[in-house]
C-alpha cells in the first residue's frame, strides 16, 4: 500500500509540473534578465528559510520533552513543502509527515501530530502579524479591496479554529475527539452529493483527536515555552519579505518598506485560501495586481511575481521531493 501511495504521489507531482510548465518557462527565462548576485542571495535566504523552520520543529520537541536530530527535522520540515502541493490539505498534510515518520520509528504517534499541528498553527499566526502590517499600509494608501478583506477574514477564521481545537486538546482528549468527530460528520453530510462516499471517517477523527491531546497537555504545565517556537515561525515570514525585497533589487525595481510588506501579505494569503494546490496559478495572476496597485509598473510585477514563485515554490517543491525520497527510503 505505501508503495502504491508513493507512485501515486510522484505522478500527482509529475502532473502538476507539467500542467505549470509554461509559468516554470517563463521563470526560467526572467532570471536571465536578472542580477544574479541579488538571486544567489535570495536562495541563501530560503535556504536559511528552511534551518529556521526545522529549527522551529525542534524547539516544539524540545517543549516536549524529546530531542530529535536537527538534520532529521530539515528532511521532514523540507518534505512538508512537497506534501502539501502534491496533497493539499490547508498545510495539514505537512502534519501527516510527521505522522507517518514517528509511527515508522515507533515514536509517539501523536505526539508527532501535536508537533506538526502547533507549528502549523504558529505558521499561520505569525502570518497574521505580517497581515496586520500589510492591511496598514494598504490602509493608509486607501487600497484595501473588497478580496483582499474577504480572504484576510477567512484566513482569521482558520486561526481562530486551529487556535480553540488546540485549546481543546490540551484539556481533554476525548473532547478533542468528539470535537472532530463531529466535523468529519458535518464535512461528509456536505460532500455526499459529489462523492457519495465518506470522506473522512469519524471514528479515526475520534482516535486521532485523543492521540494528538496526549502531545498537547504539555501545555498545561509549559504554556510559556510556546513562545520560542513562534518567534521561529515569526523570523520564517521575515526571511520569506526579505526573499520577495531581493527579487525587487534583482531587477532594479524601486520599492519601499510598506510595498514589499503588503505584497508579501497579500502572496501569502492567496496561497493558504486559495482552491489551488499551494496557490498555483491565483498567486501568479492576483499578486501582480496587488504590486501594481502598490505602484510597481505592470511588466516589473509579473517579472517580479515570476522569479518570487521560481524560489519559493519551485526550488522546496524539487527540494521537498527528494527529502521525501531520502526520508522513505530510510
Amino acid at each position: 500500500m505505501r508503495k502504491i501511495l508513493l507512485i501515486l504521489l510522484f505522478f500527482v507531482a509529475v502532473a502538476i509540473a507539467i500542467l505549470s510548465l509554461g509559468e516554470l518557462e517563463r521563470t526560467w527565462q526572467t532570471l536571465h534578465h536578472s542580477n544574479f548576485l541579488f538571486i544567489l542571495l535570495a536562495i541563501l535566504l530560503f535556504l536559511g528559510w528552511t534551518l529556521n523552520d526545522a529549527a522551529g520543529y525542534g524547539s516544539l520537541y524540545r517543549l516536549m520533552d524529546v530531542r530529535e536530530k536537527f538534520w532529521r527535522l530539515v528532511l521532514l520540515s523540507s518534505s512538508t513543502n512537497f506534501i502539501n502541493v502534491v496533497a493539499p490539505s490547508g498545510g495539514f498534510g505537512g502534519v501527516a509527515v510527521f505522522v507517518d515518520d514517528a509511527g515508522k520509528r515507533g515514536h509517539p504517534r501523536g505526539l508527532a501530530a501535536a508537533v506538526g499541528a502547533l507549528y502549523l498553527f504558529m505558521d499561520y499566526a505569525a502570518f497574521m502579524v505580517m497581515l496586520a502590517l500589510g492591511w496598514a499600509v494598504y490602509i493608509r494608501r486607501h487600497d484595501l479591496q473588497p478580496g483582499e478583506i474577504t480572504a484576510s477574514f477567512i484566513m482569521l477564521g482558520i486561526v481562530l479554529g486551529m487556535g480553540v481545537l488546540i485549546y481543546i486538546g490540551s484539556r481533554s482528549g476525548e473532547q478533542l475527539g468528539r470535537v472532530l468527530a463531529w466535523l468529519s460528520r458535518q464535512i461528509n453530510r456536505v460532500l455526499w452529493p459529489l462523492l457519495r462516499r465518506e470522506y473522512f471517517h469519524e471514528v479515526a477523527a475520534r482516535e486521532f483527536g485523543v492521540e494528538v491531546a496526549e502531545g498537547l497537555s504539555i501545555l498545561h504545565l509549559k504554556h510559556r515555552g510556546i513562545l520560542v517556537p513562534f518567534l521561529f515561525a515569526l523570523n520564517s515570514k521575515f526571511l520569506q519579505v526579505l526573499i520577495l525585497g531581493t527579487t525587487f533589487l534583482a531587477f532594479d525595481v524601486p520599492f519601499s518598506t510598506g510595498t514589499i510588506i503588503a505584497g508579501f501579505a497579500s502572496a501569502y494569503l492567496f496561497l493558504v485560501v486559495s482552491p489551488t494546490p499551494h496557490g498555483i496559478g491565483m498567486v501568479e495572476t492576483l499578486l501582480p495586481l496587488a504590486l501594481a496597485s502598490l505602484g510597481v509598473s505592470w511588466e516589473e510585477a509579473v517579472i517580479i511575481t515570476l522569479t518570487y514563485r521560481g524560489i519559493t515554490f519551485w526550488i522546496p517543491l524539487i527540494l521537498g521531493g527528494i527529502s521525501f525520497r531520502i526520508l522513505q527510503r530510510q
